[in-house]
């Protein structure tokens, strides 16, 4: 069955983060926080994973945060409210652990890993936690969601590479300071693979820091989203295979070869850029030709 668009609306004026509200009632009654869809737009289109922003079981509706990168991304962002989407697969993934902690959470949403963070941020302060969140981004454009974060949020810090808003820096700056002068029951860390990767640095108990619990989130590559493909397959430092749609994809950050899947993220880097020039080719095509040839 399609899938309709009820509400779609751009985050910023970069025209790079778009947030949907997508009709799934299904979908809806069963998503929790961690939990991630698969999408396909058209019955020619690629599957792809978004986690779930937010969910609405009373009104039947997921939200996604979209960032457009590539030739799918840019493809969805060009259908409007009403249109439908082919296919939503979900809801995917394990839930995240919901419990009472005895000390603060760190929650720490670098980019379009913002979104994630929300359900997660949700459902943990519901449990009657106590929250500090970190939002990151290269500018303060790329910023969204600041006043659902305020009200979760028992301490809310703001990082910008360019210092265009709060902290100027990264999401780390702020994470050691906080780690350093109290005790932390858990970090959860959703964002660049790179910026999860030094947030586990810092809170592995090694330069001087207490050691912390750290959660983060892999959205690799996916094509059935049910471990079947091993397309999502993620390395340890041990040096054994899991699964991100399956075992994830929230996993404890402190086993995960950062490295090697950063090197795996790209493998396919040429063929999406291909098929990005190829479906902006189509798209000049079509505007200059106008209504192609029956």
């Amino acid at each position: 069955m399609p899938y309709k668009i009820l509400r779609k609306q751009q985050l910023g004026t970069s025209g790079t983060l778009l947030e949907m509200v997508l009709e799934t009632p299904l979908i809806a009654k069963k998503a929790f926080a961690g939990n991630f869809v698969l999408l396909r737009i058209d019955e020619t289109g690629e599957r792809f994973p978004l986690t779930i922003a937010d969910y609405n079981p009373t009104e039947g509706t997921i939200t996604i945060v979209v960032q457009i990168v590539g030739k799918s991304t840019k493809h969805l962002s060009s259908l409007k409210e009403g249109d439908e989407i082919a296919d939503v697969v979900g809801p995917l993934g394990n839930k995240i652990e919901i419990k009472r902690y005895e000390h603060p959470i760190i929650i720490i949403g670098g980019g379009v890993g913002i979104a994630p963070c929300y359900p997660q941020a949700k459902e943990l302060k519901k449990a009657g936690n106590t929250l500090y969140t970190i939002l990151g981004a290269k500018n303060s454009d790329l910023i969204f969601w600041r006043d659902k974060f305020a009200t979760l949020s028992d301490k809310l810090i703001i990082t910008t590479d360019d210092g265009t808003e709060g902290i100027k820096g990264f999401v780390t700056d702020p994470l050691k300071e906080l780690i350093s002068k109290e005790k932390i029951s858990l970090v959860i860390a959703i964002g660049p693979l790179i910026m999860m990767k030094n947030v586990t640095l810092i809170t592995n108990g090694k330069n001087n820091l207490p050691f912390v619990e750290t959660v983060v989130s892999l959205n690799t590559i996916m094509v059935d989203g049910t471990g079947m493909c091993g397309g999502c397959r993620f390395p340890t430092i041990s040096g054994e295979f899991h699964f991100a749609c399956v075992d994830g994809p929230d996993v404890n950050g402190h086993i995960v070869d950062f490295d090697n899947l950063m090197n795996r993220s790209i493998r396919y880097s040429t063929q999406e850029k291909i098929s990005l020039d190829r479906y902006n080719g189509h798209c000049r095509s079509v505007i200059h030709l106008g209504k192609p040839k029956e």
